[in-house]
């Protein structure tokens, strides 16, 4: 049978829109603000001119006022996208907003939506995702989750502290999980709510100085005290939030992945435009054999990103859970990523760490990835567990059952 890996028509349009957009209309603001939106008001700005351009929200739902890409469409047109810092912030397709959208729609009810996912999808407000908390809360580690939601006359009391809360300053709301059953350390028992930033349980605290600083607003401590909602702020159902966040969880590193996999082939074309002008020894950089090993890795590294993503998108447009082809995904984009752009600023030398060029830019916010979204090390864990899981299970004896 034929394969076709060809994208979609429209989708092959939408993305060379996006490209033109990108390198026409936020490069310049990029290169200006040295890769961080300085302002609500250049956020905005940026996001006008991507609906001007017919390129906004290409993720959510048409009901919605988006372009209701599936995953495969989205992997074509958010790389195009990253190939800016600031593209998927103008396309407001960035962490944290982009997979709460998602969230929203596959999850929330009708009036939720209608309160918190219109205006998110629309650009009009922003939004975080309170999960990760200060050791030995969750991290890496899910179940370690220690922030409490206990029942109370018409709602629920959060209490706990949250840590590298993307996005927090400013936010008009934030989703927030907490453990409505057991202790830290057992598996399930959390529960999902949505947390209006004007409540007066809900504190944000400092920014947390960080390797990156292009993710908008930045990481944060936010501390819930005494937080208490009513019922109608649970998200799904009472005590399956673990399950609720997979919806997220999976999408979201691929959406992660596409965005950087735009900044490694940004990274590439910067390293080559320098190797071909640059003379060395007698001759152009790009014809000495080292500078073309690194050259060909990259190209080698970027395409088996993409397809890597590709297979998971697929997986997860078919409905299953696609968890190995996700985590072999995040794991292989993240590593190939930091060695695209490290490569690239080693072949632009002295200027690839002056600050003329964005290469060293891009190689402090990229290095964060290999930790968020689960670590290399947890994606490994659970890659092998998998494959050791299969192979016991097609090679243990047959069960008889007892007479």
């Amino acid at each position: 049978m034929p394969i076709d890996l060809s994208p979609d028509p429209a989708v092959a349009e939408l993305a060379e829109r996006t490209a033109a957009f990108v390198r026409e209309r936020v490069i310049p603001v990029e290169v200006a603000h040295d890769g961080v939106v300085p302002s609500e008001a250049v956020r905005e700005e940026l996001q006008q001119g991507a609906r001007a351009a017919g390129v906004f929200a290409p993720h959510v739902a048409p009901e919605f006022g988006g372009l209701g890409l599936d995953m495969v469409g989205r992997a074509t047109v958010f790389e195009e996208a990253g190939y800016s810092l600031l593209g998927p912030l103008a396309l407001n397709i960035a962490a944290p907003d982009e997979g709460n959208v998602h969230m929203l729609e596959a999850i929330a009810t009708e009036e939720q939506k209608v309160r918190y996912l219109a205006p998110l999808a629309a650009g009009e407000v922003r939004s975080c995702f309170a999960m990760t908390e200060p050791a030995p809360g969750a991290g890496s580690d899910p179940d370690a989750l220690a922030t409490v939601a206990a029942r109370v006359p018409g709602g629920w009391r959060i209490d706990g502290r949250k840590w590298f809360i993307t996005g927090a300053d400013g936010a008009a709301f934030a989703i927030v999980m907490a453990r409505t059953t057991g202790t830290p350390g057992d598996r399930g028992g959390a529960t999902m709510f949505l947390v209006d930033a004007d409540n007066p349980g809900m504190v944000v605290g400092r920014h947390i100085p960080t390797l990156d600083q292009s993710l908008y607003a930045g990481h944060l401590e936010v501390v819930f005290d005494g937080c208490v909602v009513g019922d109608d702020a649970v998200l799904g159902e009472v005590d399956q939030g673990y399950r609720y966040a997979q919806v997220r969880l999976g999408p979201a590193r691929m959406t992660h992945c596409m965005r950087w996999l735009g900044i490694a082939r940004r990274s590439q074309d910067i390293a080559v435009a320098r190797t071909v002008d640059r003379q060395v020894f007698g001759s152009r950089l790009a014809d000495l054999g080292m500078a073309q090993q690194m050259i060909a890795d990259n190209e080698i590294d970027i395409r088996a990103s993409r397809g890597l993503i590709m297979q998971a998108c697929w997986e997860l447009d078919q409905g299953g859970h696609a968890g190995q082809a996700v985590s072999v995904a995040k794991t292989f984009t993240a590593e190939a990523v930091w060695r695209v752009v490290d490569r690239s600023l080693q072949l632009c030398g002295s200027l690839g760490v002056s600050g003329d060029l964005l290469l060293g830019r891009y190689l402090r916010e990229v290095r964060p990835f290999r930790i968020y979204d689960g670590p290399s090390e947890t994606h490994r864990w659970s890659i092998a567990r998998r494959v050791v899981g299969r192979h016991t299970a097609a090679t243990e004896p047959a069960r008889v059952p007892a007479p």
